[in-house]
């Protein structure tokens, strides 16, 4: 007996178990229906496409946010090791936010953050 052998026994399996939960999705979903009603978003009437695309203007917002979203997830196992390392750990979190803010402000400074 091979040492692969369980192993590809069972991705085997894993495929077939995948392979089986889609065809039961596709022969047991409902057939959709066309949208009789719209959507009640803060009494409003919607006044375009649910799956629309969103204006060039927001990349930069999205940009920021997952900058900042990076800076956390830095961030988070930094707090954990911080204590073990000292003062290295200290000057490499603020190197990171510096550049961090650094880019934040030559965004700013170049008018990215700007709406019109």
């Amino acid at each position: 007996m091979s040492v692969w052998e369980p192993v590809l026994v069972l991705l085997g399996i894993t495929a077939a178990g995948i392979a089986l939960m889609y065809g039961l999705g596709a022969l047991l979903a409902a057939r959709p229906e066309p949208l009789e009603t719209v959507s009640f978003a803060g009494g409003l009437q919607p006044q375009e496409h649910a799956v629309s695309r969103f204006h060039v203007r927001w990349y930069p917002v999205t940009m920021l946010f997952l900058a900042f979203d990076m800076e956390m997830l830095f961030m988070y196992p930094w707090v954990r090791v911080v204590k073990e390392m000292g003062a290295t750990a200290v000057i490499e979190m603020f190197l990171f936010l510096g550049i961090l803010f650094a880019a934040v402000a030559y965004a700013w400074r170049e008018g990215a953050l700007r709406w019109t």
